[in-house]
C-alpha cells in the first residue's frame, strides 16, 4: 500500500513510468508509432486492434497496463514529428529477428479486426520492403 502511494507521488514529479520508458527509447517509440499507424490505416480504430496494441505494449515491451493511455497520448502529441519512413529507418541497422518482430506486431494489429483493408496491406507491404523482409520469411518464422 505504501509502495503504491510512493509510486504515485514519484509519477507526479517524474512523469508516467511507461511514457518515460517510451520517450527514452527511440526504437520503442518508432515501433509504437508504426503500430499506431497500422491501427489508423483502415480509417477506423477498432476495440480489437486496441486490445492487441495494449497486449503488445505490456507483453512485449513491459509497459504497465495503467500507463498505456498516457503512452498513446504521448504518441499523439509527439508522433506527428516522425513519419513512417523515419520510424522504419530506426530498424534498418537492427538484426533481422528484431525487424521481423516489428513486422509480426504490425500483422497482428492489421488482422485484429478480421479484415485487411487495402491501406493496411499497402502500409504492411511498404514497411516490409523498407525493413528488408520478404513476406515469405515472415510467414515461416
Amino acid at each position: 500500500m505504501a509502495m503504491a502511494l510512493l509510486d504515485k507521488i514519484r509519477s507526479i514529479f517524474e512523469g508516467d513510468p511507461g511514457v518515460r520508458k517510451v520517450a527514452d527509447d527511440p526504437v520503442l517509440s518508432a515501433e509504437l508509432l508504426m503500430l499506431f499507424r497500422m491501427i489508423l490505416a483502415d480509417g477506423s480504430v477498432s476495440e480489437s486492434e486496441m486490445e492487441v496494441f495494449r497486449r503488445i505494449c505490456s507483453g512485449s515491451f513491459g509497459i504497465p497496463e495503467d500507463s498505456i493511455d498516457a503512452v498513446i497520448e504521448y504518441l499523439n502529441e509527439f508522433g506527428y514529428e516522425t513519419n513512417g519512413s523515419q520510424a522504419i529507418a530506426m530498424f534498418r541497422d537492427l538484426d533481422v529477428e528484431r525487424r521481423k518482430l516489428l513486422a509480426q506486431h504490425m500483422v497482428e494489429i492489421a488482422k485484429a479486426d478480421h479484415h485487411l483493408a487495402d491501406n493496411e496491406v499497402k502500409l504492411l507491404r511498404r514497411s516490409l520492403d523498407l525493413l528488408g523482409i520478404n513476406p515469405v520469411d515472415l510467414v515461416k518464422s
